[in-house]
C-alpha cells in the first residue's frame, strides 16, 4: 500500500489543547465533507495510525486541514499539537469514512447537527458544503461546549449564521452557564429544541451527531423515540483503539480469502480467532485500517463472493450491508471460502 506524503503549511491553535493544521499537496487527497485522514506514524517497533476529521470542505477549494484534540496518552495527538511545524512532512494512507452526506441530500429539506467538543471537527465540514452548495435545506447547529471560550470554531459558526439567516439556526449550549436548564442537552431539552427548529417532517431530514459516546447515546435514543427514521441518523464516533466485547462467529473453520486491492490479488487463509486483517497483515499484506474495532470504516471493503459475519459494527447501514459492503477489520469468512474487493 502506497503512502502519499503531505506537508504542514499551517497551524491553527483554535482554542487550548485543539489545533488545525493545513497542509500543501493536499490537493492530491480526495474527499468527501464529513471524512477523516488517516495519519501514519513509523516507530522502531510498530506502524501506527491515527485518524482525524477534516474540517474543510472539498467544494470550497480550501486547503485539506484536519482538527487535532490534544489527548493526555495520545501517541500522535500529542506529537501533533505539541511539537509539529510549518514544513513537517507527514504520511498518510487518504481520506475515509462513511459521516458523508446522502447522494440524494437535495431531496431532503432539512439537516440537524448535533456537536458536542471536538465533534464539531467533521460536522463543521459537512455544514459549511450544506450551506454553500445545497442552499434549499435549512440546516440547524445545536453544538455543546464547556463556556464560550473552549468552543471551536466560535466565530466561523456566528459569521455563518449572521450571513445566512434565512438559512442556517445556530444554536449554542455552554454548561457554565447560571441556568442548569440551559446547560446540557438532555431528552427534554433536545425535544423543545426539535419543537423550536423544526421545519419539515423527520422523514425529511437529516440527523448527524458527533461527540461523547454518552451523549450521542442519548440523541439516537431520543431521535429514535421521536420517530426519526433509522437510516436518517448518522453518528460519528471517534476512534477509540479498545477492541469491545465479541461474540462467536456461526462458523469457527478456516477459509480461504481472495482481496482484489490496488490492481493486485492477494490470497490467503484465514484461521479463526484471526480477523481478515489480522491474517492479511500475518501475510504481510498492507490494507486500510485505523480503528481496527469496527468504528472507523476505513478497512471497509466490498464483498462480491461468500459470506463474512462482523464481530462489531458501528458504521455501515443495513442499506451498506445489504449492498455487499464489510469490515475486514471485524470480518471472518463464514461457510464458505470469499472474495473482497477493495
Amino acid at each position: 500500500m502506497l503512502y502519499k506524503k503531505i506537508i504542514i503549511d499551517q497551524i491553527r491553535e483554535e482554542v487550548n489543547g485543539f489545533k488545525t493544521f493545513s497542509f500543501k499537496q493536499g490537493h492530491n487527497i480526495q474527499y468527501k465533507a464529513g471524512q477523516y485522514l488517516t495519519l501514519v506514524h513509523q516507530t522502531n517497533h510498530e506502524e501506527i495510525r491515527r485518524s482525524y476529521s477534516i474540517v474543510s470542505s472539498p467544494l470550497l477549494n480550501e486547503p485539506l486541514t484536519i482538527g487535532v484534540k490534544r489527548i493526555e496518552n495520545g501517541v500522535l495527538s500529542r506529537h501533533l499539537v505539541d511539537r509539529s511545524e510549518i514544513g513537517d512532512e507527514l504520511l498518510t494512507t487518504g481520506a475515509a469514512g462513511f459521516f458523508t452526506l446522502p447522494e440524494d441530500i437535495e431531496t431532503y429539506k432539512q439537516v440537524f447537527f448535533f456537536a458536542a467538543g471536538s465533534g464539531i471537527t467533521p460536522i463543521f465540514s459537512l455544514l459549511k458544503t450544506v450551506l454553500h452548495f445545497h442552499k434549499n435545506i435549512h440546516a440547524v447547529l445545536i453544538y455543546s461546549n464547556s463556556s464560550k471560550e473552549r468552543t471551536i470554531f466560535f466565530k466561523q459558526l456566528q459569521k455563518l449564521a449572521i450571513e445566512l439567516p434565512g438559512q442556517f439556526r445556530l444554536h449554542f449550549i455552554f454548561s457554565d452557564v447560571p441556568d442548569l436548564h440551559a446547560a446540557h442537552l438532555n431528552r427534554d431539552y433536545l425535544l423543545k429544541l426539535l419543537s423550536k427548529y423544526s421545519i419539515a417532517d423527520f422523514s425529511r431530514s437529516w440527523f448527524y451527531l458527533c461527540g461523547p459516546e454518552t451523549y450521542m447515546r442519548m440523541c439516537t435514543y431520543t431521535l429514535q423515540e421521536e420517530k426519526v427514521p433509522k437510516q436518517n441518523i448518522r453518528r460519528e464516533t471517534f476512534l477509540v483503539h479498545t477492541r469491545p466485547h465479541q461474540s462467536l462467529p456461526p462458523d469457527q473453520a478456516t477459509h480461504s480469502v481472495k482481496i482484489y486491492f490496488e490492481n493486485n490479488a492477494y490470497e490467503f487463509d484465514v484461521h479463526y480467532p484471526d480477523s481478515i486483517l489480522q491474517a492479511a497483515r500475518k501475510n504481510a499484506i498492507n490494507l486500510p485500517y485505523s480503528c481496527e474495532t469496527g468504528r472507523c470504516g476505513n478497512c471497509a471493503a466490498k464483498c462480491i463472493q461468500g459470506n463474512i459475519w462482523l464481530s462489531y459494527n458501528e458504521v455501515l447501514t443495513e442499506k451498506d450491508l445489504q449492498n455487499g459492503s464489510t469490515l475486514t477489520c471485524v470480518g471472518h469468512p463464514v461457510n464458505a471460502d470469499v472474495i473482497l474487493k477493495i
